[in-house]
């Protein structure tokens, strides 16, 4: 039996985009909130925090609904690069700079889970890898043993390869069924030591949200979408293993030539 297919939007620009991420992403939090005392959720890097601060920086309602309650966010990395915090490499560094330090006093700050910064250096970046699945067990794995941790929402790129997180296509760590965060020595990209969230980690998630856009994506969203099961691409497989849970924010020149149907508004 197929399963349920993943949710595709698609947006004029990103101005349009933002707008319909911000609801998206509030709904989320109001629903954790109703279950649990914090939002827990893993952000990447790349285009997504600026896209993220547009969404959730700009002016609300004014209702509860509709307002962010950062000071109940646990913000964790879906992955990160073996460098200082202050590198220009760090996602912990891009998230700081593009939304962290704008939020307005009155919205709180959220708890940032940052790697730790004393093996950024290390040879192998394992150990850096083990204290963040350390760090994951500390605040979802506290009263009681879990398989897998359970975000709340993840929020995604996609690389012009397919890659999301540091998961590469055709790569070994796609088959890793235990770790919950995994150690990458040679990354395809710079800086080549990162660890990543696992993809048994995305799927396990209640809400996953991609983020894509510009017209170097359209040949991947072909691929992913359209070109049917491909158990070598990341993004694709996170469709596979997670279906409605997943929803794709894209601007029309990302989904230029896809036949997938995509919405306009959620």
């Amino acid at each position: 039996m197929a399963s349920p297919a993943p949710n595709l939007y698609s947006f004029s620009d990103n101005d349009a985009l933002a707008q319909q991420l911000r609801p998206y992403v509030l709904r989320c939090q109001n629903t954790a909130l109703t279950r649990h005392t914090s939002f827990r959720v893993a952000v990447s890097g790349g285009s997504l925090p600026t896209i993220l601060a547009k969404a959730l920086l700009a002016p609300g309602d004014g209702t509860p609904e509709d307002t962010p309650q950062f000071d109940k966010w646990d913000v964790f990395f879906a992955d990160e690069r073996a460098v200082p915090l202050d590198h220009e490499d760090s996602n912990y560094r891009l998230l700081k700079d593009e939304l962290v330090d704008k939020i307005p006093a009155e919205l709180g700050k959220p708890r940032v889970h940052a790697i730790d910064a004393n093996h950024v250096n290390d040879d192998d970046p394992q150990e850096l890898a083990d204290l963040y699945q350390e760090e994951l067990m500390h605040i979802f794995a506290a009263k009681d043993s879990v398989k897998l941790p359970v975000f709340d929402l993840i929020l995604l790129g996609c690389g012009p390869d397919g890659h999301t997180c540091s998961l590469f296509p055709g790569h070994e760590l796609l088959r890793e069924k235990d770790a919950w965060v995994a150690a990458e020595t040679n990354s395809p990209k710079p800086p080549p030591k990162r660890i990543t969230l696992t993809l048994p980690v995305v799927t396990h998630a209640i809400q996953i949200a991609f983020v894509a856009t510009g017209g170097g994506k359209k040949d991947i969203m072909k691929q992913i979408f359209d070109a049917g099961d491909d158990g070598n691409l990341p993004a694709a497989l996170v469709n596979q293993g997670a279906g409605d849970k997943v929803s794709w924010f894209t601007d029309h020149a990302a989904v230029e030539g896809v036949s997938f149907p995509r919405r306009g508004s959620l």
